[in-house]
């Protein structure tokens, strides 16, 4: 791709993974002189980032054109068209097809559908990801459920799946380009092939992939919502090559917080689940997405996250500070101050971060196979089977898997040495 052009992935792996679909379009049809920005619209947060992106390409790049695609996009193109500094606004589809980039139109200012009537997936692939150790594989795109505080769906469409033999080819390329490692990536994954026909379950596509591709080392799982997952899924688990690592879209620790935000699980089968998982993977580990303030939430309600959070195992805990999007039933319920949700959400980092010491200190000893992703003549990082960051006093090529013990902690990274 020319040096003129770049493109700006904000938010999910989903985008991550599409961010490297249009730079290949870019790189096809020779764009040049353009930035991408592929954004995010989950909360206003990522919106506010948005924005600072949009300024600050027009600043350090002012001769080139700015499009914005993405989600903040597909939602809200009429706000990002008063921008100055934006050219052109792309929809989550059009992003993803070839002829978007090849006629580029800037007099065509909006260019998006209405991502609600989409029933298929476009059929756009990836084989190698520029400077990562993992590929990311999308299973499925969009969301059939309502959640009260999410947005996502309006930017996403709703719930429909790629092919299961789709899939596999494109993990046997990934492969075959010399990736150990793969993540089943999508907006609901555990949802998957509810319009396909014959409806096949997420496990039977898990067992599939395992099946077919021999030579994948490695399967992860991004976001899973236990509420989905079916009696097929739990015999994977004896399955060495599935990751010990599932995170789960949580969102709170209360009941009714849990029914007013239109979750399809209780606290109780969150536990379950976790303690289910733990019988029969003694070595897994679990991390959640857990909102801090939602509208009506009282001290008492928030306890209950707290806990959960102990309750289910919990070691990587991504905390979101609520925030209200409009379009979402939430944002007409009774909100929490926000500096309540500020002290909320950093009560909530405190104890993921309690959670995370305590497990890197009872693991100290154990044996692991890392995942290289960083290395420099001295030093390598990666991550071990469980989505732990590890740190090896070497130099080791990668995207190579090496066998450690880990030895210690240091700012929070596990240290180990190979064996």
């Amino acid at each position: 791709m020319s040096k003129k052009t770049n493109i700006v992935n904000l938010g999910c792996r989903l985008n991550l993974y599409e961010g490297e679909i249009i730079k290949n379009h870019a790189i096809n049809h020779q764009l040049k002189n353009v930035t991408i920005i592929n954004s995010c619209a989950v909360t206003e947060e990522a919106e506010k980032k948005v924005a600072y992106e949009i300024r600050k390409a027009k600043k350090n790049k002012p001769k080139n054109k700015i499009v914005l695609t993405g989600c903040a996009a597909q939602i809200n193109p009429k706000k990002y068209k008063l921008f100055k500094e934006v050219d052109l606004i792309v929809g989550n589809k059009e992003k993803l097809l070839s002829q978007t980039w090849k006629d580029i139109d800037y007099s065509k200012t909006l260019q998006l559908s209405n991502i609600l009537e989409e029933t298929s997936v476009v059929p756009a692939s990836v084989d190698k990801f520029e400077g990562k150790s993992r590929a990311f594989i999308e299973i499925q795109q969009g969301c059939n459920h309502r959640c009260t505080f999410c947005i996502i769906p309006y930017g996403r469409g709703n719930n429909r799946s790629v092919p299961a033999g789709d899939i596999v080819n494109r993990i046997q390329n990934i492969v075959n380009n010399g990736y150990k490692e793969v993540v089943l990536t999508g907006v609901d994954i555990t949802d998957y092939g509810k319009n396909l026909p014959g409806r096949p379950s997420f496990s039977n596509l898990i067992e599939r992939i395992l099946k077919l591709v021999p030579g994948l080392k490695r399967l992860r799982l991004s976001s899973i919502d236990c509420a989905e997952i079916t009696d097929d899924f739990w015999h994977l688990l004896s399955e060495e090559r599935l990751m010990p690592h599932f995170h789960l879209s949580l969102q709170a620790g209360n009941n009714l917080i849990l029914k007013r935000m239109k979750r399809r699980h209780t606290r109780e089968q969150a536990i379950e689940f976790c303690n289910k998982v733990l019988s029969m993977k003694k070595d897994a580990t679990f991390g959640a997405d857990i909102i801090a303030g939602f509208p009506t939430e009282t001290d008492k309600m928030f306890d209950d996250s707290i806990r959960l959070i102990k309750e289910c195992h919990l070691t990587h805990v991504h905390v979101f500070p609520y925030s209200s999007r409009e379009k979402t039933a939430a944002a007409h319920m009774p909100q929490v101050e926000k500096n309540i949700i500020k002290k909320r959400a950093k009560e909530l980092r405190k104890k993921g971060a309690e959670q995370m010491n305590k497990h890197l200190l009872n693991i100290i000893g154990n044996k692991d196979e890392i995942l290289i992703e960083q290395t420099n003549e001295t030093i390598s990082k990666g991550k071990g089977q469980n989505f732990i960051n590890v740190k090896l006093n070497e130099k080791i090529d990668v995207g190579k898997i090496v066998r450690c013990i880990y030895t210690g902690i240091k700012d929070d990274i596990l240290l180990a040495k190979r064996i």
